[in-house]
């Protein structure tokens, strides 16, 4: 009678209808990993479900009855995600994904957007490389035209209070200035590995030189070192957040490598740590910190509020950037492609 009961207590209801509870995160590109929470998604304990990205289907990495991954299957679109069994199809639950909008690229670090909307992203090549289009121009209506050459190994981007496009160089160590019209001179010199580059709110530009040295450009090109850190193996990307700290990543040889910030005098701390290969950021209006990385086994764009909470808030493999637009969407950038993403998320953006 005891063994009945028990039996009869974890019997799994045959045929239930599967049922979404959460879906984690709710934004990705093709090739991200989204989690799937909820209920009765084998109801005979046997048979894989299915599940549809805006009817697409995706291929499911593990799957039990109240736990999915799923992988975001090329062409899939924003839309709705169901869970289906044979004889019934889970409540929709809407995601956003990313839309390719240009390929074949080589960015190295964030995008750049104008005060237009236009977008600007590299060419980048591998160091000594000469490409024949270093920067690439994509307009409003995603065209993407060349914007500039004969410049090696075009690393860093940032618009100055001027709206020229200011450019790092890793190869030669020099900093570029480009008007709107693509003409482009030398800024800077002697930056050593040059990469990451932003400006505060004084218009001073802050570069990152990959060997240890961040250096302050004041507005007539006086040169000073701003702060030194540990040598990066990649680049050096940096973005100014509240309180005007400059926040700076730098990939090494660890798998648990950190964010820094750094006090308008230059003191160093460390303000997130046990990130894999952390690159490009942003910040929005809450002040929570976005940034592409890898945590805890996934990979993508993370959310690190400022009490230093993560979570991964669009999954995709290959994201190194991103820059975020005046409306609710971001621009993000992978080691080959760029994408814009809807994204209504909690927070004001703070455009780019």
């Amino acid at each position: 009678m005891t063994r009945y009961i028990s039996q009869l207590f974890h019997r799994r209801p045959m045929n239930g209808k599967p049922h979404i509870d959460q879906i984690v995160p709710r934004a990705a590109i093709a090739g991200g990993e989204m989690q799937i929470r909820g209920r009765d998604f084998c109801c005979d304990g046997q048979q894989r479900p299915e599940v549809t990205f805006a009817g697409v289907e995706a291929n499911l990495l593990v799957s039990s009855d109240r736990y999915l991954v799923a992988r975001v299957p090329e062409g899939a679109t924003s839309g709705d995600v169901t869970v289906g069994t044979p004889k019934n199809r889970s409540n929709p639950v809407p995601v956003e994904i990313g839309a390719a909008i240009a390929d074949n690229l080589h960015p190295v670090a964030n995008p750049a957007l104008d005060h237009d909307g236009n977008i600007y992203s590299t060419f980048s090549g591998s160091r000594g490389q000469k490409v024949s289009v270093g920067i690439y121009k994509i307009d409003t209506n995603y065209s993407v035209k060349p914007f500039l050459s004969d410049l090696m190994n075009p690393s860093g981007l940032a618009f100055g209070r001027d709206n020229f496009l200011y450019i790092s160089s890793r190869f030669d160590g020099n900093i570029y200035r480009a008007d709107p019209g693509g003409s482009m001179t030398i800024y800077a010199e002697g930056m050593g590995i040059a990469t990451g580059i932003a400006f505060d709110e004084a218009g001073f530009l802050y570069v990152g030189d990959r060997s240890g040295t961040i250096f302050k450009i004041s507005s007539d090109r006086q040169i000073f070192v701003f702060a030194t850190l540990e040598p990066s193996i990649a680049a050096y990307h940096l973005t100014f957040g509240p309180g005007g700290f400059l926040y700076v990543t730098g990939p090494t040889t660890s798998s648990y490598d950190c964010i820094y910030r750094i006090s308008q005098a230059g003191e160093v701390e460390t303000f997130f740590r046990g990130l894999g290969r952390p690159q490009g950021m942003a910040f929005d209006q809450e002040g929570n910190l976005y940034v592409a990385a890898s945590h805890s086994g996934r990979k993508g764009i993370f959310r690190i509020t400022p009490q230093g909470q993560a979570e991964l808030a669009i999954s995709g493999a290959g994201l190194l950037g991103l820059a975020f637009t005046r409306g609710a969407a971001a621009i993000l950038a992978s080691t080959q492609s760029v994408y814009h993403l809807n994204w209504n998320v909690p927070g004001k953006f703070l455009p780019a």
